[in-house]
């Protein structure tokens, strides 16, 4: 069939890639120059030297199986652009949980069981809830909150797992994310496949992880790639579409990858009845993520005791995680300080993570620059309705957003992106 992929995104390309794959004839639209969408590079200079950064940092885990898969199809070999670590929530002062190279489940209970800085009972009580989570199928009701779900949970075990887990993965506070997405991740990355709890950090950045790579074997296979090309509108033409981006072009099916409000606006400009769609569509919160990248003047080496450490955040120090991008192949004492469902303007979040920094690091630094990305993800929440992936049997949305498990992830994107392609059914086939 005749495809347009609307978006380049992570979804975008995934769902290009699978189409392609599966022999139909694929158009990718890009409003912009770059592809990546909300996971890119982002060009800066600093003291006239040219570096690149992302537009927000970003990992990925040994649970994410698709991506993976995806990026060794477009030549692009996972070992050598990520650094695969063992799951570690550590504070600058030692304690946290560390996990080990051991069999799933094992390493995610010998990592509880031998926390730092944790009471006997603290641990207990963790492994206690977790036997509980595990017998009872990693499901709950769908109106619990994590908050909820980890009643009764002692503070160290709130502010040193279940808060720095929820925030990273739901990028949503543990007081109104929702219990059962956060179960589902913990079961596909703590309690099931081995090395599913693995860190995948980034050695290169995120356009060149996988887009970049995605965009070239689409062009060596036959797919048009149109960067630039924002789709005015989307006409139902008979059983197929007519897509216009300066030009009209027809299609048997369209995939629509761009972000919730751009697809909600071309699917209003189709004239399609979509009511129920369009109003869950509506309906989605976004919550911000900030990058905070910021430099250890006459640091040769590395800053930090590890690529990736857990900080103590509250409303005075933001930050709840920072990378050493340095160890990942950036240059010497570059920091990046992630605010996860953030808030407030960029100054005053720049201002407070270097008062973060000297206070929990020691480390006085400079700022470089200060990436807000307020639409980041969805608000992961409780009992949450998010809009399903297929508009009409020959218009499908992809993306982090739609209908699944999973929160607002890379996973998320690239599942829904294949799953669009592979659901592509042109009119009169259909049982």
């Amino acid at each position: 069939m005749k495809v347009a992929v609307i978006g380049a995104g992570w979804a975008g390309c995934a769902a290009a890639v699978e189409a392609t794959r599966l022999g139909h004839s694929v158009t990718l639209y890009e409003a912009t120059r770059s592809a990546g969408g909300r996971a890119r590079r982002v060009e800066s200079t600093v003291r006239g030297q040219s570096l690149t950064l992302d537009n927000g940092q970003h990992i990925l885990i040994g649970a994410y199986t698709e991506t993976l898969d995806l990026m060794a199809l477009v030549g692009v070999n996972p070992a050598a652009v990520l650094l695969r670590i063992p799951l570690t929530l550590r504070f600058p002062d030692g304690t946290g949980l560390q996990f080990r190279a051991l069999v799933s489940p094992l390493d995610a209970l010998h990592a509880m069981a031998t926390a730092r800085g944790w009471s006997w009972r603290e641990r207990l009580a963790l492994l206690r809830r977790a036997w509980r989570w595990q017998a009872n199928k990693f499901e709950c009701t769908a109106t619990l909150s994590v908050a909820d779900l980890c009643a009764g949970l002692p503070d160290a075990v709130m502010h040193g797992l279940i808060e720095p887990l929820c925030v990273s993965a739901l990028n949503t506070p543990a007081s109104r994310a929702s219990g059962q997405v956060f179960l589902r991740v913990l079961k596909d990355a703590l309690f099931q496949a081995n090395g599913g709890s693995n860190l995948l950090l980034p050695r290169v950045d995120l356009s060149a992880l996988l887009p970049d790579a995605a965009l070239a074997w689409l062009a060596a296979h036959g797919a048009q790639v149109l960067r630039g090309q924002r789709v005015q509108a989307l006409r139902q033409q008979g059983s197929g579409w007519g897509v216009t981006a300066g030009d009209t072009t027809d299609f048997e099916c369209v995939v629509l990858a761009c972000p919730v409000s751009e697809s909600l606006r071309l699917v209003r400009s189709s004239g399609l009845p979509s009511e129920d769609w369009q109003a869950r569509a509506q309906a989605l919160a976004h919550e911000a993520l900030t990058t905070v990248y910021a430099l250890a003047p006459d640091r040769p080496g590395a800053t930090l005791s590890h690529p990736m450490l857990t900080l103590r955040s509250d409303a005075r120090y933001p930050a709840q995680f920072v990378f050493d991008r340095g160890q990942l192949g950036g240059p010497a004492g570059l920091l990046a300080f992630v605010i996860s469902a953030s808030s407030g303007d960029s100054a005053a979040l720049t201002e407070q993570v270097l008062a973060q920094a000297k206070a929990q690091l020691g480390l006085h630094l400079q700022p470089l620059q200060t990436i807000v990305e307020k639409r980041a993800t969805f608000a992961c929440t409780p009992g949450l309705q998010r809009p399903q992936a297929e508009l009409a049997p020959t218009l499908l949305a992809c993306g982090d957003y739609i209908a699944g498990p999973y929160p607002a992830t890379l996973e998320g994107a690239v599942r829904s992106g294949l799953a669009a392609a592979r659901n592509l059914t042109p009119v009169g086939t259909r049982a």
